[in-house]
């Protein structure tokens, strides 16, 4: 074979070696990812939302610091001036704990209401809002001791391995750093008051918080990209899956077939049951036959109860003569019914002079006065 022949039979014949291979390169179809979803399966960063988290509590500390502090105070000026002399009763302690509870949840009330909603917000940026119980739902291949193990060592746990070892670094640099610059204050905190003392170690507190928040929120928004990437990875189809879908929503072709074919016969079935009730048949005589019926009470116009074409034509002349219905030739009449006209249809207005004729003909031949 020349490799002119080769070249004419591959570009007449072309064939997508992906079908075979089941490479899944095409991106998820809409159905797909709704199945996910349902499935609560969706790109989702835990990161994120602690990493928010942990920022919105110092950033609540570093705004709420002066109503924190008068809060906490107060407390402690009120054990040493009114509590210390109180009579130690049940009544008394339970009264006790009671006011110093509410004090403590107005203290945090701030923070825990703003942080609240903050881990609303970024949970519903990521994924929206979602209620699914599928992940609850008791599945043994998770308790599989080999896919376990292989979840152990796959490039998934090695990419997280990887991010833990790299925050820990981030943390532990910024720890020394910042511990580091601040070398010389600390070494004089032995030659201050407590007061400053505790000033001084609550700001560096609140400093190295917000570094590492902050670069912990740097870390999950990357990591977030990194979720996402790997969830439209993981929601990959090859073409076969897309043509499977495809056929799963449309249904089998061959299935669709037979359902077509059985309301076929049904509907003509339906047809021929309508044809004894017809007042004539006209016909073209062997290629087309329409059953007309008209009642003057009921009916504005004449309406078409059957039709048909060749085969279907043979059958309703039979019927027609089974049931001692009237049938008439009229080759123009038939063929423009039967092109211009449905079953249930009444006739067209231009036609109704030339029926007219034919009914008043039948009716004339059946001895009826209408």
């Amino acid at each position: 074979m020349s490799m002119m022949e080769e070249r004419r039979i591959s570009s007449r014949y072309p064939l997508d070696l992906q079908l075979f291979s089941g490479e899944k390169t095409e991106k998820a179809t809409s159905k797909k990812r709704q199945d996910t979803r349902k499935k609560g399966q969706v790109a989702k960063s835990s990161e994120l939302s602690s990493s928010v988290i942990l920022l919105t509590c110092f950033l609540c500390l570093l705004i709420f610091s002066g109503y924190i502090k008068e809060r906490v105070v107060n407390l402690y000026k009120d054990v040493f001036l009114n509590r210390l002399l109180m009579d130690v009763t049940i009544e008394n302690v339970m009264d006790l704990f009671t006011q110093y509870a509410i004090q403590v949840l107005l203290i945090l009330a701030p923070i825990f209401v703003i942080v609240i909603v903050l881990a609303l917000v970024v949970n519903l940026v990521q994924v929206g809002f979602m209620l699914t119980g599928d992940p609850l739902k008791m599945k043994f291949s998770k308790i599989n001791p080999i896919k376990g193990f292989k979840n152990i060592f796959s490039i998934r746990s090695l990419v997280e391995f990887a991010k833990s070892i790299f925050k820990i670094s981030i943390i532990g640099y910024l720890v020394y750093s910042t511990l580091w610059g601040q070398k010389s204050n600390i070494a004089t905190l032995g030659e201050i008051n407590v007061e400053t003392i505790l000033s001084y170690t609550a700001g560096l507190t609140l400093t190295l918080g917000l570094k590492i928040a902050a670069a912990l929120f740097i870390l999950a928004v990357f990591d977030y990209i990194y979720q996402r990437y790997e969830h439209e990875k993981g929601m990959r189809m090859s073409k076969q899956d897309i043509k499977d879908e495809y056929k799963k929503m449309e249904g089998d072709p061959l299935i669709k077939g037979k359902i077509r074919e059985r309301q076929r016969r049904m509907a003509m079935q339906r047809m021929m049951q309508e044809v004894p009730n017809a007042d004539v048949i006209i016909t073209n005589p062997t290629h087309f036959a329409i059953a007309l019926q008209y009642d003057g009470t009921q009916m504005e116009a004449p309406i078409i109860l059957a039709k048909g074409q060749d085969y279907m034509a043979l059958r309703i002349r039979e019927i027609a003569k089974e049931h001692g219905v009237m049938t008439m030739e009229n080759k123009p009449l038939a063929r423009a019914l039967f092109q211009r006209a449905e079953i249930g249809d009444s006739i067209p207005a231009d036609l109704f002079q030339a029926v007219a004729e034919v009914l008043a003909y039948v009716y004339k031949l059946k001895g009826k006065a209408k």
